[in-house]
């Protein structure tokens, strides 16, 4: 009969130390999924940082490089003036194209078509006239290009306005 004492203690001893041991490990438990949930949240927090780090870069960088090209924009229309009465020749004339080609690379854009609606969002009007040509408020002459970068307008297109009868 020892040996049934034996095993009946033994059952009851395992149990009584599966309790013992399955407490610790339930707050081992607790206590790794609390470190985890915080390290999830601190590595989202820094890919969050370094994305807003990264857009405000790039952000300062779009507002650099449009302050840089709005005080050229006049170097730009001295040259169109020249290249209109045939005085851009020799040396000159590759300076200027290739400021042109500097200005475009950086994504600035010329803009402003005679004969378009007239939006004064793009366009700043400087004469106004009446036609009988047009249907609408129309841009009929552009005294001077717009020119923007990106979606951002640096300077409207300065136009003569002609509205319909």
């Amino acid at each position: 009969m020892s040996e049934v004492n034996n095993e009946e203690t033994s059952p009851t001893v395992a149990a009584g130390e599966e309790t013992q041991s399955a407490v610790p490990e339930t707050e081992a438990v607790d206590v790794v999924a609390v470190l985890t949930s915080d390290l999830q949240r601190l590595q989202a927090e820094y890919a969050n940082y370094r994305k807003r780090v990264e857009r405000d870069r790039e952000q300062a960088r779009d507002l650099a490089v449009a302050a840089v090209l709005t005080e050229l924009i006049p170097v730009l229309d001295d040259l169109e003036r020249a290249r209109g009465h045939n005085e851009l020749e020799g040396g000159f004339k590759a300076v200027a194209e290739q400021l042109e080609r500097l200005a475009a690379k950086f994504g600035l854009e010329r803009f402003g078509d005679a004969g378009v609606p007239f939006d004064p969002a793009i366009h700043e009007a400087l004469t106004h006239t009446v036609s009988e040509d047009v249907d609408t408020i129309t841009a009929i002459e552009i005294l001077q290009p717009g020119y923007r970068l990106k979606d951002r307008t640096l300077r409207p297109a300065r136009v003569a306005v002609a509205d319909p009868v």
